[in-house]
């Protein structure tokens, strides 16, 4: 009987979850009203910029501009823009620390309202970007478009609150997973036929260790973590001189990658922005030396430095030493062997140093390993499944493997007590 609810709950929680992505799906193929998808067809077929910044958006090849264009990426602009905003500003620091589900609460609403901002701001670019396309344009148009974008953005944040709420899985991370997914049929195809002449039976293989050695280290990044165990004052009085002190029940567990996907997404920008800004004739085009030009070897070196440099910044403005000694003291735990204050603060820098590294390296080689598999065996369109991805499509199973043991084990907790 136990068995029976378990599954029905978590039953009702997957079927709510695929009925809200299908809808968004549906609606990304809704045409927004007013645009001669016709000419715009035609116009992206001789414009290869404009096809570039819609599939950009839609995640695909498709000529549609749908009521769900934007899907939920104006919401993950809105919350990397106001996890900086908390690391610069102490009064937003604070509020989320000390404010309680208040605080939370306002910080929501906060990055809700950011994420307004920035889907009008993405509406906006798309409606007047269209105006060399569409032979019926004006102002009018533009207008509806932005509406309808925009209402479009709201819609898609609600349903993925929807989906975290009452669902399964955390609902933004799902609807990036579904976009990631929906995009690989594509990318296969246009791996296989543009390499098909190329590869050989030994390179395809050589591929899929490759393929599965980065499963495996994004596995081990996401979820490896340096265990420091800690124990309370009245642990400590109670104990017998002998004995040792073991991490099974109390510990914090630093993991190799706090950052996330952050480092590539920042990474990415700084090396790309520069090219978008130099093809829209903003800036006058440079030119480089032939070497620096034609040699790849350059731009690896960079990507892994960038990576490096933005994982080991990001990392201590998500975990900070002093906050985590503080906490500790309020609490009355300490860590085995360490003098709370001072010494517990430097020993959890020393520890985070050492931490932190190793999972920004591994970050890093992970995420050039797409550009040498394809210098090594000339493979074209590898790169489109790059570690982002991958980290994310892990990361997502890996949540949601959780999320279901968290209810299966709530649930044996309740019948039990009940």
């Amino acid at each position: 009987m136990k068995q029976n609810n378990d599954n029905n709950i978590l039953l009702k929680r997957l079927l709510l979850s695929i009925v809200i992505l299908i809808f968004i799906r549906m609606g990304t193929f809704l045409p927004v009203p007013g645009i001669n998808h016709g000419h715009l067809a035609f116009y992206l077929q001789r414009h290869s910029m404009t096809r570039n910044l819609v599939s950009t958006f839609s995640g695909n090849d498709t000529f549609v501009i749908g009521l769900f264009t934007l899907n939920i990426f104006p919401y993950i602009n809105a919350s990397i823009i106001m996890q900086v905003l908390v690391s610069l500003f102490p009064k937003l620091s604070k509020l989320q620390k000390e404010g309680g589900s208040e605080g939370r609460r306002e910080i929501t609403k906060l990055t809700r309202l950011i994420t307004l901002g920035w889907a009008l701001i993405q509406s906006f670019s798309i409606a007047f970007y269209l105006k060399r396309a569409l032979f019926d344009w004006n102002l009018g148009l533009a207008t509806e478009i932005i509406i309808w974008l925009t209402t479009g953005a709201m819609i898609v944040l609600w349903l993925s609150e929807l989906i975290t709420e009452y669902g399964l899985g955390n609902g933004a991370s799902l609807l990036i997973y579904t976009n990631i997914i929906s995009s690989l049929p594509n990318l296969g195809k246009k791996l296989i036929t543009e390499n098909s002449e190329n590869l050989t039976i030994s390179s395809w293989l050589i591929i899929g260790v490759l393929f599965f050695i980065a499963i495996y280290g994004i596995v081990i990044l996401q979820e490896g973590a340096r265990i420091v165990p800690l124990i309370s004052s009245k642990q400590l009085s109670q104990l017998p001189p002998a004995f040792s002190i073991s991490p099974e029940n109390n510990y914090i567990p630093l993991r190799f990658n706090q950052a996330g996907v952050m480092p590539i997404i920042l990474t990415t920008a700084v090396l790309v922005i520069p090219n978008y800004i130099t093809n829209l004739g903003l800036l006058p085009i440079v030119t480089l030396p032939v070497f620096i030009k034609s040699s790849q070897f350059i731009y690896w070196i960079s990507y892994f430095v960038l990576i490096l440099s933005f994982s080991l910044f990001y990392s201590n403005i998500v975990l900070n030493p002093k906050d985590i000694s503080d906490e500790l003291q309020k609490m009355a735990v300490s860590i085995p062997g360490i003098r709370p204050g001072i010494e517990t603060t430097f020993y959890l820098k020393q520890v985070m140093k050492r931490v932190t590294l190793l999972g920004a390296l591994m970050l890093a080689l992970l995420a050039t390993l797409p550009n040498i598999i394809e210098a090594i065996l000339h493979v074209s369109s590898f790169n489109g499944l790059g570690t982002t991805s991958l980290l994310i499509l892990v990361g997502v199973i890996l949540d949601i493997s959780r999320e279901m043991r968290s209810i299966l084990l709530s649930n044996i907790y309740n019948d039990v007590f009940d």
